[in-house]
């Protein structure tokens, strides 16, 4: 493999050395249903998420998660650049593959109630 040629001269050659290095384990998901809030900020360059209070977004969506009972079943997280930086606030939602835009805290209500329909269907 070219990966082991490459770091054979500044690693051993051990077998189990190289082997955490270039083997990732693909599995499903363990979340029902995985939030990515944008908190990318442009410093006044230009639109960005961060100017729609998206880390106040993010952190309510956080907490009603925990207070509903859905961690581990739902997940939260922050996320960079979703490259539609115009229609920020942008939240997408996977694997159901659903994006919101233009997001304000009055929108944090219809997320959570997405996210229901979602966790209470497993």
């Amino acid at each position: 493999m070219w990966l082991e040629a490459w770091f054979s001269g500044w690693l051993s050659n051990d077998e189990d050395t190289l082997s955490w290095l270039i083997m990732a384990v693909q599995d499903e998901s363990p979340y029902v249903a995985h939030v990515f809030v944008c908190t990318n900020y442009r410093k006044g360059e230009r639109k960005s998420c961060a100017d729609n209070n998206s880390q106040l977004v993010k952190d309510t969506l956080k907490v009603a998660v925990e207070e509903r009972g859905w961690k581990g079943k739902a997940r939260v997280s922050t996320s960079g650049c979703l490259g539609l930086c115009t229609t920020g606030l942008n939240v997408m939602i996977y694997p159901q593959k659903v994006w919101f835009s233009e997001v304000s805290m009055d929108d944090v209500d219809a997320i959570l109630s997405f996210l229901d329909g979602c966790v209470s269907v497993k």
